[in-house]
């Protein structure tokens, strides 16, 4: 592991999930000429991408690492 980034893969673990919730949301939108089971579907893909983030977010949060940038 890199010494001079520590927690560097939890931080790209994160930076994967942020970008998987925003894709994910954006699902919705395309999703919603398909119906309202494609619709639900897909609010429920993004709400679980969405945990996630918020999971890794939680966890750097907890080592001190600021995610702002």
């Amino acid at each position: 592991m890199n010494q001079s980034v520590p927690h560097a893969e939890l931080i790209a673990a994160f930076r994967r999930a942020e970008a998987d919730a925003a894709h994910k949301f954006g699902l919705i939108k395309a999703v919603s000429k398909k119906g309202p089971m494609a619709i639900q579907t897909a609010v429920d893909t993004a709400a679980k991408a969405s945990k996630r983030r918020d999971s890794y977010a939680k966890k750097l949060n907890f080592l001190g690492v600021d995610l702002k940038d």
